[in-house]
């Protein structure tokens, strides 16, 4: 998310972080790398201009040369800023209304209709809501049948008209069943079109019209950089809409999109979606953002996300286990199955302070536990639930059948067998020992 946005941020601060003398004109050096680095991001220019002069004021009246730190002041202070551009303060959706209606626009490949999905999903299982998603584009033959399918794959009954080629139609019929089945919250699917035009403008306006939504979102692919933001600026003149949703964050995204789109529109980013899970969508803060930006990582979300998957009742019985000395291979599997709850692996070590850039150019698969799940899968009940009865013979046997090699199942009980003391130390008082363990092998 944004590496390259980073690496140039972080190579325009190099001079401001303890190599060479600090003056005025390095400084502006230093913000002439970050302007060009918003600029490469497809930032415009008129906004990358003005937030370098805000931070140059800003870092100037903070007389960021004779600090002690000033490299690290001036991160500080491009920080703030990019946390304002950005929207400066987190933004929640509207639920308000019986039921609450929420229209959803935006261009054809946006995401549009998936992401629709995932906010039926989210506010099904975050927000306790009885959800009913409509399919309003009549124009698209797959379109409704792929509102089916999220539909389906999230257990959120959809609400379509075959033949029906009336959007605005379908909409007041979809909020009549809405009401008669007690649905709280209603998602409408509106089409999309490749560019803006005046049919397409007309048809989400007499539809808007129509409904009244409460919170009407414009969806943007983030991968589209300036143009997104143009689009979003042509969708909110007609709509006046409350909200933008940013997609595909997790591609070769440069940032331009997220980094202008409130500044040109004056309307806040309030979701982004970061993968193809239905999953993958976080409520957008920009202080998590710019910190990201920076390589700050992002430790709250990362926690809130651990959070979301963390069972008490399941964190009590791991712990019976541990302590009697009967933490298997079955328990494991169920760890790895709630971190991979948690999203993209990429993702999540880019949330790790100082993580993002250490694993830059290393290549982090989704798939990165299929071998460790294909070795476990292959052993006995037996096997899984006292692992030191693996001998050789086994071995050979779980190597076998994982498509794996003797010396990856010899290193993953290696590794279980180390994680299991460890985990066994932190019982009690153990942490005493563990700091001790820690310390010798300095």
């Amino acid at each position: 998310m944004f590496n390259n946005l980073s690496d140039k941020l972080d190579k325009a601060f190099h001079v401001l972080k303890g190599h060479g003398s600090i003056t005025e004109i390095n400084v502006a050096e230093t913000l002439k790398e970050v302007r060009r680095a918003l600029l490469d991001a497809d930032v415009n220019f008129k906004i990358a201009k003005n937030f370098t002069n805000t931070v140059k004021e800003k870092a100037l009246g903070q007389n960021v040369l004779t600090t002690l730190n000033p490299g690290q002041l001036m991160v500080k202070i491009v920080k703030d800023e990019l946390t304002e551009l950005m929207g400066g303060d987190t933004v929640g959706i509207n639920l308000k209304g019986s039921p609450t209606i929420i229209l959803m626009s935006g261009l054809q490949g946006s995401g549009k209709t998936t992401f629709s999905g995932k906010l039926a999903n989210y506010l099904k299982n975050k927000k306790t809501k009885q959800v009913l998603l409509v399919g309003c584009d009549v124009y698209r033959p797959a379109a409704i049948n792929q509102l089916r399918v999220v539909g389906d794959q999230i257990g959120v009954e959809v609400y379509a008209e075959e033949g029906n080629m009336n959007p605005v139609e379908i909409a007041q019929n979809a909020l009549k069943h809405a009401k008669s089945t007690g649905k709280n919250v209603v998602i409408i699917d509106t089409a999309g079109r490749l560019a803006v035009d005046e049919e397409m403008m007309n048809e989400i306006s007499n539809i808007h019209r129509a409904i009244e939504p409460q919170e009407t979102l414009f969806v943007v692919d983030s991968m589209t950089g300036q143009d997104a933001v143009n689009t979003a600026k042509s969708f909110n003149d007609v709509l006046n809409f409350d909200g933008v949703v940013l997609t595909k964050l997790d591609g070769d995204t440069r940032g331009g999109a997220a980094l202008s789109i409130k500044s040109v529109v004056n309307k806040p980013i309030k979701f982004i979606g970061t993968g193809e899970k239905m999953e993958a969508i976080d409520v957008f803060h920009p202080d998590r953002m710019a910190e990201r930006i920076l390589g700050m990582g992002d430790v709250v979300s990362l926690v809130e996300r651990a959070q979301e998957q963390y069972d008490e009742e399941e964190a009590r019985r791991i712990q019976k286990k541990i302590a009697k000395n009967q933490f298997g291979f079955d328990d494991f599997l169920k760890q790895i199955q709630q971190i991979k709850k948690m999203g993209n692996m990429k993702d999540l070590v880019g949330m790790i302070p100082g993580a993002g850039k250490m694993m830059k150019d290393v290549d982090i698969d989704d798939d990165a536990f299929k071998g460790i799940e294909a070795i476990i899968h292959s052993m006995t009940p037996g096997e899984r639930s006292t692992p030191s009865i693996i001998n050789a013979s086994r071995k050979k046997r779980i190597a076998k059948g994982s498509g794996t090699n003797v010396q990856e199942v010899n290193q993953l009980l290696k590794q279980f067998n180390q994680m299991s003391k460890m985990m066994k130390m932190m019982q009690g008082g153990g942490g005493k020992k563990m700091m001790q363990m820690m310390k010798g092998m300095q």
